[in-house]
């Protein structure tokens, strides 16, 4: 069974910088398509960028395009979330999440994925 855990949360100023990171134990990452998403206090769960296991396709939400960067590093079987340009409307629980599938477009709906980790809090403060 897929186990999933975040790391690289924390405080950091406007402007800073973070790298997440989403360890999997249990099978390898090679075979499944791995999502981040994001849930700000009161707010529902987003989906905020993905990674195909096919051939590493990327696709992020609008407000990360062009500061957050997803990529997988499947020899150490983790998936790496570099966070730049971090503003407050950035403040959440992180999550990763896995889908075991081929296919080679994702999704950053949260009922696709099957296996989810615990979440890491990011916060955005001066």
């Amino acid at each position: 069974q897929l186990h999933l855990v975040e790391s690289g949360g924390g405080l950091v100023q406007p402007g800073g910088s973070l790298r997440l990171s989403c360890a999997a134990s249990g099978a390898p990452l090679d075979y499944y398509a791995i999502g981040w998403f994001r849930q700000a206090p009161g707010k529902e769960r987003e989906g905020i960028s993905c990674i195909t296991a096919s051939d590493g396709r990327t696709y992020y939400t609008d407000s990360v395009k062009d500061r957050f960067t997803i990529y997988r590093d499947n020899a150490k079987n983790t998936v790496y979330l570099q966070m730049n340009s971090l503003k407050p409307d950035d403040i959440g629980v992180y999550y990763c999440a896995a889908e075991e599938t081929p296919s080679r477009i994702c999704v950053l709906r949260s009922s696709t994925y099957n296996d989810w980790g615990q979440g890491t809090q990011v916060t955005v403060s001066s």
